[in-house]
């Protein structure tokens, strides 16, 4: 029986940055999971590349995989984000000062780990009726696998727990994600003679420095949960122009937000709409356009549910939210509960310091193999 420590061990030495197929993690979960004497099931696409993603399904060997709604299940992703090519020991397990650390160490194999030495560890016979170990792919860009495996109708959890890096806090709350492209265009002219053409540049610095007035009325609207309390505005990058001495006939860029829960999910595409064609209005040769690429609305489990008091008292945590996305926004609507929980600090995650303590991987293994063998989940919902 491997470790907490071997498990994490092992899985940091798996590349798997969203661009590369996820099939060596899953491979190795399935193998785990096969001597715990769990099966499973898998669904595969492939992305734009055309490389392989899977997805996994796993139970007991007990329970049947054919019931689509179960009573809990844990969900897991199983890419990370590309890691710096000045981190020669990204894909090494380094242990010091009480830290392991590595790449996806929080973010988030540490609690795949977690689950698979749980299940390792757990009596076979008192698991919930109607537990499910869901690994997702391309959760980094987007949510992708996650999307596809709730389109597909296979399963319906009552109760979820999404692993993500929140130091063991169970977090009911989380603001959604959400991104969208601006194209702002002009004409192109040579710049000796720059009334020939119009600067997509110039138009576009009008529009971003409404958007930005707009971003600070945000505050107005506000969730207490939260800590920035309000949603979250950002323009994050920006391309424009061909050439030092040519009008630029264009200038892109993207802007994110961070909806807090029940916010309406088109409530800042109409507001920069609005900006857009006011600026149009004013000027008719004004002239761009906003593609969504992606919105994934806030999710909030009931104050005091099951699964939030349940953690609480297995670790000795109080309730958070995440100002961060995650899958939670995705099965919230066909759940009853989600928590968001996990060993880490997802301040470190996404770069070289990424680590996790020692203790939250112990604490998150004995919390986990608790949840999973309750009686207080049952099948059907009964409390």
């Amino acid at each position: 029986m491997k470790s907490i420590i071997e498990h994490l061990s092992n899985l940091i030495c798996i590349p798997s940055p969203s661009f590369l197929s996820n099939r060596p993690v899953i491979d190795y979960a399935v193998h785990a999971l096969h001597t715990s004497k769990w099966h499973s099931r898998e669904m595969t696409y492939r992305d734009a590349s055309g490389v392989e993603k899977v997805n996994l399904v796993a139970a007991p060997f007990a329970q049947s995989l054919d019931d689509s709604v179960v009573e809990l299940a844990f969900v897991c992703h199983t890419d990370t984000v590309p890691y710096s090519a000045d981190w020669p020991q990204a894909l090494k397990a380094v242990v010091a000062d009480g830290m392991l650390h590595g790449c996806g160490a929080c973010d988030v194999k540490g609690f795949l780990a977690c689950l698979l030495t749980s299940i390792a560890e757990s009596d076979p016979t008192r698991f919930v009726d109607g537990l499910r170990l869901i690994l997702t792919a391309d959760e980094e860009i987007g949510c992708v696998g996650a999307s596809r495996l709730i389109a597909s109708g296979f399963i319906t959890p009552r109760r979820v727990v999404i692993g993500e890096p929140t130091s063991l806090h169970p977090a009911r709350a989380g603001k959604g994600y959400c991104l969208g492209e601006i194209t702002v265009f002009g004409e192109e002219a040579h710049s000796a003679h720059p009334q020939n053409g119009r600067s997509a540049i110039y138009d576009a610095a009008r529009l971003i420095t409404a958007i930005q007035e707009y971003g600070s009325q945000l505050a107005k609207e506000q969730h207490s949960f939260f800590s920035p309390n309000f949603t979250t505005l950002n323009i994050g990058t920006i391309q424009a122009g061909t050439a030092k001495n040519i009008v630029p006939g264009h200038c892109k860029f993207q802007v994110e937000w961070r909806p807090i829960p029940g916010q309406s999910a088109d409530a800042i595409p109409a507001a920069i709409t609005k900006i857009g064609e006011t600026l149009r209005r004013v000027d008719p040769h004004f002239r761009w356009n906003l593609e969504i690429l992606r919105q994934q609305a806030g999710f909030e489990s009931p104050v005091g549910c099951l699964l939030e008091r349940s953690i609480e008292a297995l670790t000795g945590r109080t309730a958070t939210s995440i100002p961060f996305g995650s899958e939670a926004s995705l099965l919230a609507p066909i759940s009853q509960e989600v928590i968001v929980f996990g060993p880490g600090d997802m301040r470190t995650a996404h770069s070289s310091r990424e680590c996790v303590p020692l203790t939250e991987l112990s604490e998150a293994v004995d919390c986990l193999r608790s949840l999973m063998t309750s009686r207080l989940f049952k099948y059907p919902t009964q409390q």
